[in-house]
């Protein structure tokens, strides 16, 4: 290629030859860059990379360089570099594998007409040898992206399937990522790949940078991963490879920490699980992963639809249903008060009807589920009986149980400030019989307070169950600050450090953003119980806890999760929920809404 611009240092620069006014001769000079760069060994070949990776982040939708051949030059490039180690270690072409398969990626995840194209140029080849690791994880990290765009597409999947390996080494990946980037880069700074920590902070170096940037990109490499897995898993002649039992059981917290809140995560995969019959069967038969799903269901995240969806399933599936209806129906008479949900509308009625049909399928066959189970679904459907009894009954009969109910839980909040946590939950139990069901303010009142009193009486279950009712009848949903904060107690109590720390953030959130002078954070300061929680939930739920514990993690200056050098000594948090909550018991209970002054405590008795 002829040298454009006298002053450039390269010739046939990539760059010179864009900048060329005339189409035709642009497209013809790009046409045999793409062709030529392959088989080049000059400097300077990272620059146009770098620059095409630019443009394809950019513009994945632009066919002009499809067009040109882009996949043929890219695919060949990663072949160079895997096959031709003297020229990967010349100048900065290390890098270009990387960038390779990352413009591949990001022209196929969009177009399927892109990725026909890709497949027919012969990209999943080399693709598959980087998913292998034949470099490193950075080079695993985009190869999967770039797979799992092709696979997404249904005439391009059967060209990854034939790769029958594919699956099978995502699933390896999505299980061992994060401790491969732990003990690969994280753990050992003065080890650290040079280009890894270039790639990950894009010039702008530091070793705090480099860890943070990790995580995220360990949370990608683990996501993108599990996004592969589940255009497999939407196939039934894979779901027996993908259904083995020590993968099924990690997918619950496969979630990749606040780092990448937005992906799926394991819960999504679960989901499409669940969606096949075969699925459901491996999961209802898995100790633990239904416990996990009603967890999430549970949770107040951008996964608490999905959860609910496989809860659902498994309910309406008459082979599955006996095998978890009674770890599963609590949960989902918790959310029975839930009107909009994701996609849902009136998801409360969509439960309280599946409960109701496994009532009545399980008369026909005896010993399914538990008399206590039946006992509580039984509960909700009279709730719901009562709801449309209120309908018709006259206003005047109405305000009388309103008030009869006020006067109890007036008698609740006395019989809490005075120490007896116990006589005060029965008089709660007392006014959420006797208040109207629609009047859904005063009962999250009710369930809030009653929550509080389950905390005291460390009960923590009785206290996320009653927490989760509250929030379910606010509105907006799962926006109630007081039943958050309990809530993450409660999980506190019970080692699910996940879930307690999304409830303390979204309550933190809350806070900010409350009118009530006596929720709001005052000139901005989030409580100091508040924080002391969520920095222990913190380290608790660290993306690398795992990994670290296992290979005896080193102490990173700067990381906010100390790292783990050693187990955490945990004995200064635990004010964060249990002496609080103590604190609350021996402070004057009062029917106002009050932050105690010394900012350590939140009250316990709300105003209706």
């Amino acid at each position: 290629m002829d040298k454009i611009q006298s002053d450039c240092p390269y010739p046939g620069c990539f760059f010179c030859v864009m900048k060329e006014a005339n189409p035709s001769k642009r497209r013809a000079s790009v046409l045999k860059f793409f062709r030529e760069l392959p088989s080049q060994d000059d400097d300077g070949q990272v620059l146009p990379i770098s620059g095409l990776w630019n443009t394809a982040m950019a513009h994945p939708n632009d066919p002009e360089f499809i067009n040109l051949g882009i996949f043929e030059c890219m695919s060949a490039l990663i072949w160079k570099g895997l096959k031709n180690r003297r020229w990967l270690a010349h100048d900065q072409n290390i890098y270009i594998p990387y960038y390779a398969a990352h413009i591949i990626g990001s022209y196929t995840m969009n177009m399927e007409e892109f990725a026909e194209r890709a497949v027919r140029a012969g990209v999943i080849p080399p693709l598959v040898e980087l998913l292998r690791g034949r470099l490193t994880w950075v080079e695993q990290r985009v190869a999967v992206r770039a797979l799992g765009h092709l696979a997404t597409y249904p005439s391009t999947f059967p060209a990854v399937a034939d790769h029958g390996e594919v699956l099978e080494l995502a699933i390896q990946l999505a299980s061992s990522s994060l401790e491969i980037v732990y003990s690969h880069f994280y753990q050992f700074v003065d080890r650290r790949l040079g280009y890894h920590c270039d790639l990950l902070t894009r010039g702008m170096g530091g070793v705090e940078m480099e860890s943070r940037k990790a995580e995220e990109w360990a949370s990608q490499l683990q996501c993108w991963s599990l996004q592969l897995i589940n255009c497999f898993a939407f196939k039934p002649e894979f779901l027996h490879d993908i259904c083995k039992a020590d993968f099924l059981i990690k997918l619950p917290g496969m979630w990749g920490g606040l780092v990448n809140e937005n992906s799926p995560a394991g819960v999504g995969l679960l989901r499409t699980i669940c969606q096949n019959k075969v699925g459901r069967g491996h999961v209802a038969n898995i100790p633990g992963t239904v416990e996990a799903l009603c967890n999430i269901a549970r949770s107040s995240d951008d996964w608490q639809y999905m959860a609910v969806d496989c809860l659902i399933w498994l309910v309406q599936d008459a082979s599955t249903c006996h095998k978890v209806i009674d770890k599963v129906a609590p949960t989902l008479i918790d959310l029975a008060n839930i009107s909009t949900l994701g996609d849902y509308k009136r998801l409360g009625d969509t439960i309280v009807t599946v409960l109701q049909e496994c009532m009545q399928q399980s008369g026909n066959s005896r010993g399914t589920i538990s008399s206590q189970t039946k006992a509580e679904i039984d509960e909700l459907l009279r709730s719901k009986q009562s709801l449309k009894l209120e309908k018709s009954m006259p206003k005047e009969d109405l305000h009388i149980k309103q008030a009869a109910a006020l006067v109890v839980k007036l008698e609740g909040n006395s019989l809490f400030s005075s120490g007896n946590i116990a006589g005060a939950a029965e008089k709660y139990s007392e006014a959420l019989a006797l208040c109207p069901m629609k009047s859904k303010k005063e009962r999250v009142v009710l369930y809030s307070n009653r929550a509080q009193c389950y905390l005291l009486l460390q009960q923590p279950l009785a206290a996320i169950s009653d927490a989760t009712r509250a929030l379910c009848l606010h509105s907006p949903v799962n926006r109630h600050a007081k039943s958050l904060w309990r809530r993450a107690q409660a999980y506190d109590m019970l080692g699910l450090a996940k879930e307690s720390l999304l409830d303390a953030i979204l309550f933190i959130n809350e806070c900010s953003q409350s009118n009530d002078p006596d929720l709001s954070l005052k000139q901005n300061k989030v409580p100091d119980y508040a924080e002391r929680l969520v920095k222990k939930q913190m380290r608790a739920a660290w993306l690398f806890r795992e990994a670290a514990l296992k290979h005896g993690g080193v102490h990173c200056e700067g990381d906010a999760s100390d790292a783990f050098g050693q187990e955490a000594d945990d004995s200064e948090w635990e004010t964060a929920s249990e002496s609080d909550a103590e604190n609350d018991a021996r402070g004057e209970a009062d029917d106002e809404t009050e932050w105690k002054n010394d900012g350590h405590q939140e009250d316990f008795c709300e105003k209706s």
